[in-house]
């Protein structure tokens, strides 16, 4: 069967090559930055005499196919914060024309910069569902305690959280635990600091970011609701440079420069002060410890390999709560992430990219003599895949791929009424995909294609398919209609107590051999409005079906009950967003509503992250000079929580047949409503930020102040049960950090 379809591929490869290849060429660039050489990620370029785009890749890559012979074209390439380029190009029939282009950073003064960022339609991209970011646009945002690529994600529409405390996302009714993070294509299992409140990527090693909430290419895998996908910079390869950069939390340093036909980069981040945390911990003082580090090489000769790249990095991140009180608990948890990845393109309108890597994670609470329970967790992950894309004469692609997973988890835990668990699995996941864009008519797009699991992590893992689909039409220059459908699989889980406040240690499993692996079925269109070259309006409606979901049973009680039982999740919802830029200012506004329902023994309830209303406003100003500011007002309608019905005496006996009397006394319980019915008060605040960039000498200064709650709005997080006393989010939080480049 295998056999027959690549011979099927072969033959429609080479067959539309000879229909479409007589009279038109192709043109390959690849967009870097002047100064050091970094790829630029989803650049706008634009072809005069076609009048049709494109944007470059995460390698800074794009190709433009079917364009006419005989004629010198015009390109334009434009990027936000750089100069505007225009180069000629020859188009020779049935050849690639191939331009390198570096662009030129801007200077600080807004006139200066003509048509930055000015957005190219590209009419039949089928893209819905995803977010692409890059390090200027986070950069923009207000930074809270300082700059964190997870807690920027938040301001998406479809992204929820549950609290200010907490970098923990959710993605259009699904759990965090369905949100897979990749960091250059390696799995990141443990990717939050100082218990979940900061996410463990540094910003300054990020040189893009995709985000996909829905329709997810064939070569993603592995999750329900969402993919972060994190591609690094690869360092300087013109000049030595260095960053050093403090906040009041972590001191941070970025080291880079020129090797042999390559480069380096290394970025550490420490924290070394705990005392703004207190805010965001309920004025606890938790002795917090962590740190990350990040380096990465890369070698691109094309003496020995014409357009070939090779990297080797490698990502280490460490967190230690430790009280010297052994009445309380220890927190340890341990990324360690090492891959090698090798692009390449070829004298033909083809590239590849082979991939290996080895994701650990280790976790583990030490209880001492606190009431709290022991627990450890271990995943070992080492992943190889090799992808293949072919661009044709007719602008179609074809994506072929295949990949292998060898994963073990091991997990020891405790439970609140003493029952213990202990899992220790080992499996295999051998994939292949195949996906064909068909985008030969400028006006329509299509994706279609499939992910097929041959063997399984888990026992009922095997031999599945995942088919999707994308769709594009856009029946004016100005409109595009888009839609996505799409099944997907995920095989590995978290033992997740929903009830929780703030969830501080979630330990990987893989799927039970009692459970089937849980499926969604992802359903959504929306259209595009450009209201201009520069704004835009979207709309989107998505509906979710999750089927044989994991849901933490709360009940177990000995050893050989479950410690997870089979539900069901249900979420739909209209998300709506206003792009206008307009002068010195860009205006973003963002609307979703949504729902979401658990479904667990044949009673349905909401889950905690459940919001019915979710406004987002961000302004963003350029006031010249070097000055920035800029404002975020987020306003969400009430999270769900069980309310307290009532309370009880319950008489309890220590050693009823030796002292009745004595070791005897009164508890008192509390009588719960029936689980998530009642609603908070709405929530909202404003954060804001003021930046300034100056250079002195040699020396670049960036001076960031920000504000968290300008208007110290008291938004509630939880009653304590015991004493009904209100614990708020975090109140006026102002901080400030300092870059400097050499």
């Amino acid at each position: 069967m295998l056999r027959n379809s690549f011979i099927f591929s072969l033959i429609f490869l080479i067959t539309n090559t000879l229909f479409f290849g007589q009279n038109v060429g192709k043109i390959r660039g690849f967009i870097t930055d002047s100064t050091s050489n970094e790829s630029l990620a989803f650049c706008n370029i634009y072809l005069f005499e076609q009048q049709t785009g494109t944007t470059s890749d995460v390698n800074g890559a794009f190709m433009l196919s079917n364009i006419p012979v005989g004629e010198n074209y015009t390109l334009e390439i434009s990027y936000v914060g750089y100069n505007s380029k225009r180069i000629n190009v020859n188009v020779l029939p049935n050849k690639i024309s191939e331009v390198y282009i570096s662009l030129v950073p801007a200077a600080f003064e807004l006139s200066t910069i003509e048509k930055v960022g000015e957005r190219v339609i590209q009419k039949n991209e089928t893209n819905l569902g995803l977010e692409r970011v890059d390090v200027r646009q986070l950069e923009a945002l207000p930074k809270g305690v300082e700059l964190d690529v997870f807690r920027s994600l938040q301001y998406i529409p479809g992204v929820q959280s549950t609290s200010d405390v907490t970098a923990r996302y959710y993605v259009r009714g699904g759990a965090s635990n369905q949100n897979l993070v990749l960091l250059n294509g390696v799995t990141l299992y443990n990717p939050y600091h100082a218990m979940g409140i900061f996410s463990t990527i540094d910003p300054e090693l990020v040189n893009s970011v995709e985000f996909y909430k829905t329709g997810f290419p064939t070569e993603f895998g592995g999750r329900l609701s969402s993919i972060l996908s994190v591609n690094s910079k690869d360092g300087n390869s013109n000049n030595y440079s260095a960053i050093a950069s403090s906040s009041l939390l972590t001191g941070k340093l970025l080291l880079e420069g020129p090797i042999p036909n390559g480069s380096f980069l290394f970025t550490g981040r420490k924290s070394y002060s705990n005392g703004i945390l207190k805010s965001f911990l309920n004025d606890k003082n938790v002795p917090l410890d962590f740190y990350d580090t990040f380096f990465k090489l890369t070698y691109a000769n094309n003496e020995l390999f014409k357009n070939g790249k090779f990297t080797i990095f490698g990502f280490l991140s460490s967190d230690n709560v430790e009280y010297s009180d052994p009445s309380l608990e220890d927190f340890y948890w341990k990324n360690n992430l090492y891959g090698f990845k090798w692009t390449q393109f070829y004298n033909a309108p083809l590239y590849t990219q082979l991939g290996v890597s080895l994701s650990e994670f280790e976790g583990i609470v030490d209880a001492k003599e606190s009431n709290s329970l022991n627990r450890e967790n271990t995943v070992q992950d080492v992943s190889i895949q090799f992808d293949a894309n072919y661009i044709f004469d007719s602008s179609d692609e074809l994506s072929l791929g295949l990949g292998f997973k060898s994963l073990r988890a091991k997990l020891f835990s405790e439970n609140l009424v003493g029952a213990n668990s202990e899992y220790d699995e080992f499996g295999v996941n051998f994939f292949l995909y195949s996906k064909y864009k068909f985008l030969r008519y400028e006006n329509f797009g299509i994706d279609i294609g499939s992910r097929i699991n041959i063997s399984g992590l888990s026992k009922k893992g095997n031999f599945t398919f995942e088919p999707r689909v994308n769709l594009t039409y856009r029946p004016i220059r100005v409109l595009a209609l888009k839609s996505s459908w799409g099944i997907f699989q995920q095989e590995l889980t978290t033992l997740s107590n929903e009830s929780e406040v703030i969830s501080l240690f979630e330990p990987w499993i893989v799927t039970p051999n009692y459970l089937t692996p849980a499926t969604a079925i992802h359903y959504s269109a929306g259209f595009e409005y450009n209201l201009s070259s520069e704004s835009m309006l979207t709309s989107e409606v998505y509906y979710i079906i999750s089927h044989d979901v994991p849901i933490l049973n709360e009940l177990k009680i000995l050893d050989t009950d479950p410690d997870l039982l089979a539900g069901n999740v249900d979420s739909y919802g209209l998300e709506s967003s206003l792009n206008i830029p307009i002068s010195f200012v860009k205006i973003n506004l963002s609307h979703t509503l949504s729902w979401s329902y658990k479904e667990l023994n044949n009673w349905i309830y909401y889950p905690k992250y459940d919001i019915r209303h979710s406004v987002n406003l961000s302004l963003e100003f350029d006031l010249g000079k070097g000055w920035t500011t800029s404002a975020v007002f987020v306003y969400n309608s009430g999270l769900p929580f069980t309310q307290i019905s009532g309370y009880f005496d319950k008489f309890i006996y220590e050693d009823f047949y030796s002292n009745p009397l004595t070791e005897s006394y009164f508890r008192n319980f509390t009588i719960l409503d029936d689980k998530n019915l009642g609603r908070l008060p709405d929530y909202h605040r404003i954060d804001l930020n003021l930046s300034k960039k100056l250079q002195l000498w040699n020396l670049k200064f960036t001076f960031d102040l920000n504000v968290i709650n300008a208007y110290d709005r008291n938004n509630i997080f939880y009653f304590k049960r015991d004493t009904g006393e209100r614990v708020n989010m975090l109140p006026f939080l102002p901080s400030a950090s300092l870059k400097v480049e050499i």
